[in-house]
């Protein structure tokens, strides 16, 4: 069945078809949240958060915009809402561990060069990249996780964060120019890879 009639079917009230949307989406949504938070224990809860919205609200869905578009727009306002709770919260400390798929990760970084053919370089590499996107303001964070770790289009981000393309991309620009100046700066890259397709490698391959 397609995606389109288990929409109309989910805002008539069809449980089952409101199931298989959320069946479709359920890993993508939870990969997004777990991203932008770098908690894995609470991204289950704002996905289910995001989830119980989506069952909540779908008859005011409009077909204007695609649906994922819409589906992402709640997900993300849910983080957005996690990320100022947390903020107010409690502060940051630089010496404290982030959570990642790999275990914690603390601010203390290699000194050393790496370089591409080196795998357990690269696998550092690759944590300080999630580290480095935790740092990001949310507005960069969360488009940096859409376009290269979720490989959204332009259009689709912007659909979802009700922005302009331009601004889409103004983001992107300015969050892959952070990160690459903190690597730079914690000497996992040198000024050559930062110019080559290390960076995007290692960026898209925490999907």
């Amino acid at each position: 069945m397609s995606e389109e009639r288990l929409i109309c079917l989910a805002q008539q009230g069809d449980r089952d078809a409101l199931g298989e949307i959320i069946e479709l989406y359920q890993s993508k949504i939870l990969n997004f949240c777990y991203r932008v938070t770098g908690n894995r224990e609470d991204s289950r809860d704002l996905a289910q958060d995001t989830f119980l919205r989506v069952a909540s609200s779908i008859r005011s869905f409009r077909n204007d915009a695609p649906f994922s578009a819409w589906l992402y727009r709640i997900a993300n306002n849910v983080c957005v809402d996690y990320i100022r709770k947390k903020a107010r919260s409690r502060m940051f400390s630089l010496d404290a561990p982030h959570q990642t798929e790999d275990g914690d990760i603390y601010a203390q970084v290699s000194d050393c060069s790496p370089t591409p053919c080196d795998e357990v370089l690269y696998e550092e590499l690759k944590k300080a990249v999630v580290r480095a996107i935790l740092d990001l303001s949310y507005d960069h964070r969360s488009v940096v996780i859409m376009h290269d770790v979720q490989h959204m289009t332009y259009q689709h981000i912007s659909d979802t964060l009700g922005c302009p393309i331009g601004t889409v991309k103004s983001r992107l620009a300015r969050a892959r120019a952070q990160l690459r100046q903190q690597l730079y700066e914690e000497g996992l890259v040198g000024e050559a890879q930062m110019r080559r397709e290390t960076f995007r490698v290692a960026l898209a391959s925490i999907g």
